[in-house]
Formats: C-alpha cells, structure tokens, sequence
C-alpha cells in the first residue's frame, strides 16, 4: 500500500490560530495555540473556574477537549484539515493550577487513519509543571472541496 505524500497538505501555526478563533468551544473556552509545526502543536488555556467539576478541579470533559484539540492540531500540520474517529485519554490527577497545557504529537499518518498523542500538563504560578492525563486520537483526513472528499 502506497502512503502518500502530506507534505504540501499541513496547516501552519497562522492557519491553526485563525481556525481556533473560528472554532466557538475553542474560543469560550478560551484555548490558544501557541505553537504548531512538523507533527507538533501546544494548546495553553488560563485557569477558569467555570470549567471545574464538584471538587473544584478541572472537568474530565476540558481535559479531554484540550488533549483532542492538541492531537488534532498536531496532526493538521502534516495533512491538513482532520476530524477524530476515536479517542481515549488518561488521568494521573486532578487538574488544578494557573494555566493548562496540552502538547500534541503526530505519531503516523496513513491514507486513510492518522495517529496522534497528546499530553496536558498543570502549571502554577511559579512555572512549575506537572503532567495530569495523557490522551490518543484516532483522526481521518478530510478531503479538499473539489470533490476529493468521501461521500458515504
């Protein structure tokens, strides 16, 4: 089976950014992508009460979205515009701190499935990081809008 070639398909840093700001979770949420280039992207998110959960730490349901928006912007600089088929993640402990930050990897890209991983990390308000959960997406490529895509 041939891979093909996303060299020429990923999205850069500019793109990612303006597609974030479109995205409305992303903007509520107040998500900004700080870095996004060769596989990888770092999503950082200031504290915000109004995410936390019964016990005052971050809802599972943020941290999930932070970890998945971290894969999918990772994988989008190789091949472009993808949607997640599948994800998992992991939670060491509770999320609590001054700022979140999720940093996503490529970990292969196929013709038809791209994989990537992504962890967040808590940081206080001396800088001090620690790592939280740990996620993995499944994504497929979205084809282009000249008739590429996969009608099904």
């Amino acid at each position: 089976m041939e891979q093909r070639d996303h060299s020429d398909a990923g999205l850069d840093l500019w793109h990612l950014a303006a597609v974030n700001a479109w995205a409305n979770f992303n903007l509520r949420a107040g998500f900004e992508v700080v870095a996004a280039a060769n596989g990888e992207a770092e999503i950082r998110m200031k504290w915000n009460d109004s995410f936390t959960q019964y016990s005052g730490h971050l809802h599972a349901g943020m941290i999930a979205a932070l970890l998945d928006t971290a894969c999918g912007f990772a994988a989008a600089t190789k091949v472009g515009s993808v949607t997640a088929s599948h994800f998992s993640m992991n939670c060491m402990r509770p999320a609590v701190g001054s700022a979140l930050v999720a940093k996503g990897r490529l970990m292969r890209a196929g013709c038809r499935q791209v994989f990537a991983r992504a962890e967040l990390f808590t940081e206080d308000r001396l800088g001090n990081i620690s790592l939280v959960a740990t996620g993995e997406t499944i994504l497929v490529p979205l084809r282009d809008q000249d008739g590429d895509r996969d009608e099904e």
